[in-house]
């Protein structure tokens, strides 16, 4: 249980503990009126509206998450180094196949994914096709700023873009929420808008089953786009029609044709997908543009051990530049693909050490130490366990016997789902305070962030619109959406402001 604050302990700067009771509960009325929020069993007194049902809760905070004109500099400047990294590593897969490049990194991208898939990813009209949303986990740690992964199909976009709008209506004029009060719902549309370029008709995002819980949150930025004049819908795949002609979606009591396609799907789901051959077909075609890019390659965590890789190095330091290539190798921690092909035995593991000793079989890690096994065991992608923290094991935080289960299991994988080993890197304390559902006090919680930047890219350059923070109780080593954690907007901080730096 969070002890609740006490009188002399205000919760938010300028705010007694009664006014900010009051914030939080018009932030959940909001947030319940645009069908994100649901509030919890013990205190609904009606059942929930049609749809609601697909919503989630979290603890809600009077406050955003307040960063550093210094932090702000470091999301801002990380914008275009993820782009440029993006269209490093399209690069080389694409020289890896001719041969310019080493060839065991086109068969490491590809490892897993089916024939026909990569075939398509490579075809000629997608070649330098790039994600147009970029969105990093970063992990504030007590050396600096770290990214676990990079997310090209992310949730949140919906979310991050009401909670802009519901903070910045609170402060008014006073509001320095990052990208401010629509910087989400106006990247999104410019990045829609320069990939649709001038094709006619209307853009369908599409979430698959899979996806579910995030259709709530598309289906609000959808309609937020279209009070923008934007005929945006948010659908399910079965709803669109394939014709010789194109794709066709009923919407808005007629049959419009369809521009483009926001791919709200894995690709490893395709083939649960209805029409998704379909989709593809008009997208080779031309006749339709879709985005994410079918390209399984960009979406690989390995990507992270191909940044890390000696042999790799003049190719990075060309692509990206001396600073920049120091730069990400610095905040993206240490990766190894585990590929259980024998090593020489007067080889060892690049990079990889073991209380000091060097590694030349993977096996050296199941007799770690728990203070020696600080690493992460998850799949790299194509995987129904590759995405929303599923089949992360995490070495210094499980019995050893489970430890070496977990290695074991991820080398046997390999063949149809690479797994890979990360250095884990613990994230710094903050405070934070919030009110209690069950109790409607306020309340104060120690807990570690991951802060999650949502870059638009339109034209080829790339923007910051705004920035998610997730504060998980101190306890958690997997930090993602929960209902115990408290899920605000990012703002700059006011020389007024409590810090959240200061545990």
């Amino acid at each position: 249980m969070v002890p609740p604050l006490s009188q002399s302990e205000p919760p938010c700067p300028t705010f007694s503990p009664e006014a900010a009771r009051d914030r939080c509960a018009a932030i959940r009325t909001r947030l319940r009126h645009a069908n994100l929020f649901r509030v919890p069993a013990a205190l609904s007194v009606q059942p929930p509206s049609p749809g609601l049902e697909t919503a989630t809760s979290w603890r809600v905070s009077p406050c955003p998450f307040y960063l550093s004109s210094d932090q702000l500099q470091f999301f801002t400047a990380l914008g275009p180094q993820l782009l440029s990294f993006y269209r490093a590593l399209n690069r080389l897969y694409n020289e890896s196949v001719k041969g310019i490049q080493p060839p065991w990194v086109a068969r490491y991208l590809d490892q897993g994914k089916p024939e026909v898939l990569v075939q398509y990813s490579r075809m000629k009209r997608f070649r330098d096709a790039l994600p147009a949303v970029i969105r990093p986990d970063v992990i504030p740690t007590e050396n600096g700023m770290v990214i676990t992964e990079l997310d090209s199909v992310p949730g949140g976009i919906g979310l991050t873009a009401c909670l802009s709008y519901i903070y910045h209506d609170l402060d008014g004029s006073d509001s320095q929420l990052i990208g401010g009060r629509d910087g989400m719902v106006r990247g999104f549309a410019r990045m829609l808008q320069s990939l649709r370029g001038r094709r006619e008709g209307c853009i369908a995002i599409l979430v698959s089953d899979e996806s579910k819980d995030y259709r709530p949150e598309m289906s609000w930025l959808a309609a937020e786009l279209r009070e923008e004049k934007l005929p945006v819908w948010c659908v399910e795949p079965h709803e669109v029609r394939f014709t010789e002609e194109g794709l066709r979606l009923h919407v808005d009591g007629s049959e419009q044709a369809v521009s483009m396609v926001y791919r709200f799907y894995e690709l490893f789901d395709l083939l649960n997908i209805p029409k998704a051959e379909l989709v593809q077909y008009a997208a080779k075609k031309g006749r339709v543009s879709v985005t994410p890019p079918y390209k399984p390659t960009l979406e690989e965590k390995s990507a992270f051990a191909l940044l890390h890789h000696p042999m790799l190095h003049p190719f990075w330091e060309k692509e990206l530049g001396t600073d920049w290539l120091l730069h990400l190798s610095t905040i993206m921690p240490k990766t190894w693909l585990l590929d259980p092909a024998p090593l020489p035995a007067i080889a060892t593991i690049p990079g990889l050490r073991i209380g000091g000793r060097a590694v030349s079989n993977w096996t050296d890690l199941e007799t770690a130490t728990q203070k020696e096994r600080h690493f992460v065991v998850k799949p790299s992608g194509f995987s129904t366990l590759a995405w929303g923290s599923r089949g992360v094991s995490i070495g210094h935080d499980m019995p050893q016997a489970e430890w070496v289960q977990a290695l074991r299991n991820a080398l046997a994988s390999f063949p149809t789902t690479p797994y890979i080993l990360q250095e884990f890197h613990k994230g710094r304390l903050f405070e934070m305070d919030f009110v209690e559902n069950d109790q409607q006090t306020m309340a104060r919680m120690s807990g570690r962030v991951r802060l999650s930047p949502y870059y638009f890219v339109s034209e080829g350059q790339v923007e910051l619109a705004g920035i998610l923070a997730t504060v998980c109780p101190a306890d958690k080593k997997i930090l993602h959406g929960m209902m115990d954690a408290i899920m605000v907007p990012c703002a700059l901080r006011q020389p007024d402001a409590r810090p959240h730096d200061q545990p």
